[in-house]
């Protein structure tokens, strides 16, 4: 049986590529995202390859994400690799000019979609033992602030010490576990986290050279085909051109 990969928020970005990237070594793959239409697109596409299961799935709700796993069919069952991509940013403003309700969607989504995906097939991975692989999509916000982060870069740590945690419960059970925490990245993250502002897009990553969905699908790729002896517990990516700023300082004059 092929190995067997589960991508959550596939429908764009690092999970669209993580999916190509997976396919292109013969992976079968369980691809979820909130998407009809570009699931079905994304699976017409890649069953040329390979075998795909598709789940138009929020993964916010706790017994959806249950249910999708139960039912997935035979060929499917065999998680090796979990790719927990599914998340967003919201409303880059001060923290005192945003609404609650984005605070909870990023929330929702990145905290407790996560832990409701990874709760679901822990079992399964566990089975599997020497070799499966948990990637959670982080972000170097979980590690260094910046203005505008507030809730966002809160949810981004979580991921990082639910990791590492997991790491620790998970010792004996050959399952590893890796926060992959990208830098900047040009993908459809900043429109989306804008309302849909495409020249706010365009001015982050004007002259620049960022990262790419496809840089981090492929380490995705080389974190889950590691020998089974190896554990990366943090993989932080930026782009060459990025790096960190210095100290900003409140000053009377």
């Amino acid at each position: 049986m092929n190995d067997v990969a589960f991508i959550t928020g596939a429908t764009s970005g690092f999970g669209r590529a993580a999916a190509h990237r997976f396919a292109e070594a013969g992976w079968s793959l369980v691809l979820s995202g909130r998407r009809g239409d570009r699931l079905a697109a994304l699976k017409a596409k890649l069953s040329e390859k390979v075998a795909v299961h598709t789940v138009v799935l929020d993964v916010r709700d706790d017994q959806a994400v249950a249910k999708a796993v139960a039912e997935l069919p035979d060929a499917f069952k065999r998680v090796r690799t979990l790719v927990n991509n599914a998340g967003l940013a919201l409303a880059p403003q001060p923290a005192q000019k945003v609404e609650l309700k984005d605070w909870h969607t990023m929330i929702d989504t990145n905290v407790t979609g996560l832990v409701n995906v990874t709760h679901a097939l822990l079992p399964t991975l566990i089975d599997i033992g020497q070799g499966a692989t948990i990637i959670n999509v982080g972000s170097i916000a979980g590690q260094w602030p910046y203005p505008g982060s507030h809730v966002y870069g809160a949810s981004k740590s979580f991921v990082k010490q639910f990791s590492y945690n997991l790491r620790c419960d998970l010792l004996g059970t050959g399952v590893r576990v890796t926060d992959l925490a990208p830098g900047i990245a040009e993908t459809e993250f900043t429109l989306v986290r804008t309302g849909g502002d495409q020249t706010a897009s365009d001015n982050l990553y004007r002259s620049t050279t960022a990262l790419t969905a496809e840089d981090i699908a492929e380490q995705m790729f080389y974190i889950a085909t590691l020998p089974a002896h190896i554990n990366f517990n943090r993989l932080e990516v930026m782009p060459t051109r990025q790096a960190w700023s210095a100290f900003a300082i409140d000053r009377d004059d």
